[in-house]
């Protein structure tokens, strides 16, 4: 307590005006309306202040106020079905999962019991246990089995939570041993909750903590006819109306939206985008975002926000500090990786998981389908860019032969959904057509005219990056993910990479003629891509219908084709090719650099190509430091001064082996230690060049050091003299010449 008198009247005055307005009272959005309330109520306060006389009677009561309290939230989200952590198509375990989440959790509930656990959706889809032994059973549902074991305090359903009807989620919701979410899907017909719950309250210490749980209103796009009872509101709509009814009852106000930030189609008026229910309603603290499947981890304002990617491999964890009134007055976002944490003894011997993991495994390896006589996917010449997504492959033609046979239809389209989608040669199982085909899709046939059909092809033909000049490598467009580049079967074509979106597609021939756009002919399109690609981005009218759907899902008839047509033969008919980049695979220094990523060198090229101009000066590091006479490469950039800077991470790996060996770490500031070993990894080499140069202090033998390092991409960088600096009493000489550093060290 202040101990002035005017300090105590504000004092007095903040804290009554905070319980009279607990909403209003913590939000800095507000701040500036709240203080002028706050010094209208202080000159009421003036007046009597008297009052003052009595806080000799109250400095308990006062000092039990200035107790502050932690709560520390944890979010998953997009989990997929992914409970043991394991690849059922690869047979291998992983380093995700809810099993390993689970230890964290109860890692973080013995540090703070004041812990909440909450998940976003799409938590009951996504794997061969989940899709194929589970999506139509009654039994106890594995997933929901294991987060009852976790103590989940909520579930806020996602949009793959109905791939399977209304009936199986129901049966899996009443399994549900935790408040499950929706506030913004209600029946049709009585306008009542489908989950029957919009927002739930915790309470920890004292503190109280709404949740309130919204879905992506896009469902009926994809879903269609399976939720054609339900209606699906605007998130932030129900947002309001939700934080509405709560009133003063809670302290935090969390959202839980199975949506991203942005929004999917663009005539949904941002019903769909999670930034619109922060816009609308400024009393949300928390906000957890889901679908996307990205890491987010960042605050709006005083709001903090956070966001994982798929399969369990990280939680996203906010913490909050508040007073003893129950402001808060702290807060913090961050993203915890789970591949550190051992997977839970006590979630995998549930009962529940236990037994479907094991009849998951036992259907995969159990049941041989077919044999292939090759492998159908070509090699990758770089590590990490598909070659499959370069030109035409075996594996696509497949796909896309298989949709044409069962549809009818003229023209077929398919996509790669996971670049390491192969079939290898040898006996198949349904792990195998798993892995070139995850999802539940069926199948359709719609009626498009050419120009329709040529949209269409441009439109996946944004996946790719435009070419330019020295690019020595073909890159994708980080906007669009690579699910939704499709491939075409049925017409031959050409993309144009030279030419920018929209513009790339090329001497499209239809049965040996070139296709017209008044040309009519039928396409074979899955239903998902039917509505969320062609539909929502008007390249067929709203209104569009489909003339048959099939009566089982794509991957089943794979199935079928490779029972009937086994041992399967690779096959590529080439319809289609890039044009329009010039590679220059026979010149040398593209030869340099994509051994330097085939090694580990450099960072793998997906979303910016390797180019020769942009990169010469990670060619300069190739063999830029000799370490007793044996030469390596290490990362290095000349400042302005003239001076060239080395990356200590790669000098201390450099020095392996040496009698001038170090270790170097960040956790507690940069600390280097002589006499022993490097023990992290190597980092791939970088091609930023913005950085800047750092007094810093570093901590060498328990000593402390100053120098002043180049920071580059959040590296330290150290030129040859303040190397010698370092470790020079190992006996350790340092020189420059010609360009390339050499070291002696005994």
């Amino acid at each position: 307590m202040p101990e002035n008198p005017l300090g105590f009247l504000d004092f007095f005055s903040n804290n009554l005006y905070n319980r009279l307005h607990p909403l209003e009272g913590r939000k800095k959005k507000e701040w500036s309306n709240v203080q002028q309330k706050k010094r209208s109520l202080r000159a009421v306060l003036a007046a009597l202040m008297a009052v003052v006389m009595l806080v000799a009677l109250a400095p308990a009561a006062f000092a039990a106020e200035a107790g502050q309290k932690q709560i520390t939230i944890i979010g998953t989200s997009d989990v997929h079905g992914n409970i043991w952590g394991y690849s059922y198509e690869n047979n291998k375990e992983t380093s995700d999962g809810l099993a390993r989440v689970y230890t964290y959790v109860q890692q973080v509930r013995a540090q703070n019991p004041n812990t909440v656990l909450v998940d976003a959706g799409d938590s009951i889809q996504g794997t061969i246990m989940t899709d194929d032994l589970y999506s139509s059973s009654n039994a106890d549902h594995p997933v929901i089995a294991a987060m009852n074991a976790m103590g989940y305090d909520a579930w806020t359903l996602g949009n793959h939570e109905f791939n399977f009807g209304l009936d199986n989620l129901k049966t899996v919701m009443a399994q549900a041993k935790f408040p499950v979410l929706a506030a913004n899907i209600t029946y049709k017909s009585t306008g009542k909750l489908f989950t029957g719950a919009a927002y739930t309250i915790v309470e920890r210490s004292g503190v109280k903590i709404a949740i309130i749980g919204v879905d992506t209103p896009n469902i009926p796009t994809w879903d269609g006819a399976k939720v054609d009872q339900l209606t699906f509101a605007p998130m932030a709509a129900a947002v309001k109306s939700c934080i509405k009814e709560i009133g003063s009852k809670a302290d935090i106000i969390m959202v839980c939206a199975h949506a991203g930030l942005t929004g999917e189609f663009t005539d949904q008026n941002n019903a769909d985008a999670a930034q619109a229910i922060l816009d609308a309603n400024p009393e949300v603290d928390v906000l957890q975002v889901g679908h996307y499947h990205t890491t987010i981890a960042q605050k709006e304002g005083s709001v903090v926000v956070g966001g994982v990617k798929n399969g369990a491999p990280e939680v996203a964890r906010f913490d909050l500090t508040l007073n003893a009134s129950n402001q808060i007055v702290d807060t913090s976002v961050s993203t915890v990786s789970m591949k550190d944490y051992e997977p839970s003894s006590v979630i995998r011997s549930l009962p529940a998981v236990k037994t479907a993991h094991e009849k998951t495994i036992a259907y995969v390896n159990d049941n041989v389908l077919g044999t292939s006589a090759a492998k159908f996917q070509p090699a990758n010449e770089i590590k990490g860019i598909p070659a499959g997504k370069l030109q035409d492959s075996a594996v696509m033609d497949l796909i896309n032969k298989v949709q044409l046979e069962n549809s009818g239809a003229d023209v077929s389209a398919a996509a790669l959904f996971s670049d390491t989608s192969d079939i290898p040669a040898g006996n198949l199982t349904y792990a195998n057509i798993f892995n070139i085909y995850k999802f539940t899709n069926v199948l359709y046939k719609i009626q498009v005219t050419g120009a329709q059909l040529k949209a269409y092809m441009e439109w996946s033909a944004a996946c790719y990056n435009q070419w330019k000049p020295g690019d020595v490598s073909i890159s994708f467009n980080p906007d669009k993910p690579g699910y939704l580049y499709d491939m075409f079967a049925g017409v031959n074509y050409e993309i144009d990479l030279s030419q920018p979106a929209g513009s790339r597609i090329k001497n499209v021939t239809f049965k040996g003629a070139a296709l017209k756009d008044d040309q009519t002919l039928t396409l074979a399109v899955n239903d998902y891509r039917f509505s969320s690609g062609l539909k929502a981005n008007h390249i067929v009218p709203a209104d569009t219908q489909k003339l048959w759907e099939s009566s089982e899902s794509i991957r089943d008839m794979l199935v079928a084709y490779l029972k009937k047509n086994s041992p399967i033969q690779p096959s590529v008919d080439n319809n289609w090719k890039i044009t329009g980049v010039d590679l220059q695979t026979s010149s040398a220094d593209r030869a340099k650099l994509v051994s330097m990523v085939n090694s580990g060198v450099l960072a793998v090229p997906y979303n910016k190509s390797l180019n020769l101009t942009d990169d010469a000066g990670v060619l300069a590091m190739l063999n830029n430091a000799s370490v007793n006479g044996k030469s390596c490469t290490v990362a290095s950039m000349k400042a302005a001064d003239g001076a060239t800077y080395y990356r200590l991470r790669d000098l201390a790996i450099a020095l392996k082996g040496t009698g001038a060996a170090f270790n170097v770490t960040w956790k507690d500031g940069v600390v280097v230690t002589t006499g022993t070993a490097y023990a992290d990894d190597a980092l791939p080499l970088t091609t930023d060049t913005a950085y800047t140069m750092t007094p810093i202090t570093l901590t060498v033998n328990g000593k402390a050091v100053k120098m002043t390092t180049l920071s580059l991409a959040k590296n330290n960088y150290v030129s040859a003299a303040q190397l010698a600096q370092l470790v020079g009493s190992y006996g350790v000489s340092a020189s420059e010449k010609s360009g390339v550093l050499t070291v002696t060290a005994k």
